[in-house]
């Protein structure tokens, strides 16, 4: 293998590969970044085992190849490899020379027989443009479960609608529901995304415009772009029913600025005990909207904050952290939240846009 490549384009696809590779003691190889070189481009190609990689970028080739190098090692040369230079990447018995104007540089190789092939998924597909697939996902993934006793929960999961496309996280004891439009959609009846593999998936494709193309079966799924292709198990479970548990009506409602909620949170947060508990008090006929919270070693809280309130007057308790986590969701000035009884979901949503919803179970006193 022989080839000249400009370093910036090198240089990006090296840093996503690598965060790829697998840090795996038992199967070393997985440790590499696979080099092909062949016609007008050269195809990096990285896995794990749950995720599988390829990216592929032009370049001039003298004279095709593939070689796997260690990805921490090409990583840290290519972090040091001035931006407007470019490079000569030759194979030499396996290992590569790397040349720039001021770098000469050979690195070992490793044997490429051994790295793993990456999942060609066929079945059913759709196509989505990249900025919804990672608002969709962005809305919702923090509402994982980070745990793997359950996977099916420890995930995103998404399903077809109408002419939405859902997607769902939840933990148990918070759950957040994002609706995106798409044309055209065929039935998608469910696809369970790890989460231990969303981040990777949000932060390849939050930088890759236009459209993706999304193929799935019971065990993958892809996604793929003009040059980049990604793979991702998927799980084989059953993600619960949550529409079971939204309130199908609502005894109270309340409607607020975000900032207002938000720094009146902080606040309370600063009292709350080590459970982040934080107590919510309505009482539309006084016009009364209080958080308070108290700490035997801090001290105690109390902030009324304005709010237009309608319905009957409730107490209940919620943790702090899982109320400031949905304020990334939700884009207006102002949100609604609608509660039932101390016994049930307190549900947030956006005013005037109906595609996000986000439920937080509340605290017993």
């Amino acid at each position: 293998m022989k080839i000249e490549c400009g370093i910036e384009k090198l240089k990006d696809a090296i840093s996503q590969a690598e965060r790829i590779t697998g840090k795996n003691l038992t199967l070393p190889i997985l440790n590499s970044i696979l080099i092909r070189a062949s016609g007008k481009s050269i195809k990096l190609r990285s896995t794990n085992l749950s995720l599988g990689l390829e990216i592929e970028i032009p370049a001039k080739i003298e004279k095709e190849g593939i070689v796997a190098i260690s990805g921490s090692v090409l990583f840290g040369i290519f972090s040091n490899i001035s931006q407007n230079e470019s490079v000569n990447i030759e194979s030499v018995d396996g290992n590569i020379i790397v040349r720039t104007k001021k770098s000469k540089i050979k690195v070992k190789g490793n044997p490429t027989e051994d790295f793993p092939t990456i999942p060609l998924v066929s079945g059913e597909s759709f196509e989505i443009e990249s900025k919804k697939l990672v608002d969709g996902i962005k809305s919702v993934y923090y509402s994982s479960s980070v745990s793997d006793i359950k996977p099916e929960i420890s995930s995103v999961y998404m399903y077809k609608d109408a002419d939405d496309l859902v997607f769902v996280s939840t933990d148990s004891f918070r759950l957040a529901e994002k609706k995106i439009k798409i044309k055209k959609l065929n039935e998608i009846k469910g696809i369970i995304l790890p989460f231990r593999n969303v981040p990777e998936i949000l932060r390849i494709f939050g930088e890759v415009p236009g459209i993706v193309n999304v193929a799935f079966n019971k065990n993958q799924i892809s996604f793929s772009s003009e040059n980049v292709y990604l793979t991702s198990r998927v799980i084989d479970g059953i993600f619960p029913d949550y529409r079971q548990i939204i309130p199908k009506s609502q005894k109270t409602e309340a409607i607020i600025l975000k900032q207002d909620l938000q720094n009146a949170l902080k606040l309370s947060n600063i009292f709350s005990d080590k459970f982040n508990q934080v107590n919510l008090s309505i009482s539309p006929k006084e016009r009364i909207f209080e958080l308070s919270s108290e700490n035997t070693d801090v001290g105690e809280n109390k902030t009324r904050i304005d709010a237009a309130l309608e319905g009957e007057a409730v107490e209940l308790s919620f943790n702090y952290k899982y109320f400031m986590d949905c304020f990334q969701s939700i884009n207006s000035d102002s949100l609604i939240i609608k509660i039932t009884d101390a016994a049930h979901p307190i549900l947030v949503s956006p005013v005037s846009d109906p595609s996000f919803t986000y439920l937080i179970m509340p605290m017993n006193k």
